[in-house]
């Protein structure tokens, strides 16, 4: 929790965290983060004991948004709705668009990374996005500009 706030993940920022070698850093900023039994299947692997992992009540929510999500995505943002205080990290455009449609609050693994260059948990923001495009995960050029001019490391940037 932050702040009183549930953190919840959704699976595929996991496990491109988990893929690149930096889970921690999803410790080290929230302490404990929360899942849904479908999330900790997709992971597939033995989770930290910081991860937690809690049932939506509601198991109609999941079926309804499962129409559009799959069952991952569907079941973190069922879990966000039961929880409105949360904080919910998913990087799907589609399941992000759902949840700013539902008033979910919610980051991605990029302002994550972003957020862990700030605090000093991380030295080069750089490193983490070829590490994850080595492992598959997309991001356009111009949001990769955006994001290291942002953290200070754009190749002649003076910061």
């Amino acid at each position: 929790m932050l702040n009183g706030r549930i953190i919840i993940a959704d699976a595929s920022s996991i496990i491109a965290l988990n893929n690149i070698d930096r889970l921690d850093v999803l410790k080290s900023l929230f302490v404990n983060i929360s899942i849904t039994p479908e999330v900790s299947e997709e992971f597939g692997l033995l989770l930290p004991d910081w991860i937690q992992i809690i049932d939506v009540k509601d198991r109609d929510k999941i079926r309804l948004l499962m129409t559009d999500l799959d069952i991952g995505e569907a079941s973190a943002i069922a879990l966000a709705l039961e929880h409105p205080a949360s904080l919910l990290i998913i990087d799907e455009r589609r399941g992000r668009r759902y949840a700013r449609q539902l008033g979910i609050r919610l980051i991605g693994i990029l302002g994550i990374l972003v957020q862990a260059k700030e605090q000093r948990l991380i030295d080069r923001l750089a490193d983490c996005l070829n590490d994850l495009e080595r492992v598959g995960f997309r991001m356009s050029e111009s949001l990769k500009k955006q994001i290291l001019i942002r953290a200070g490391e754009w190749p002649g940037q003076v910061r």
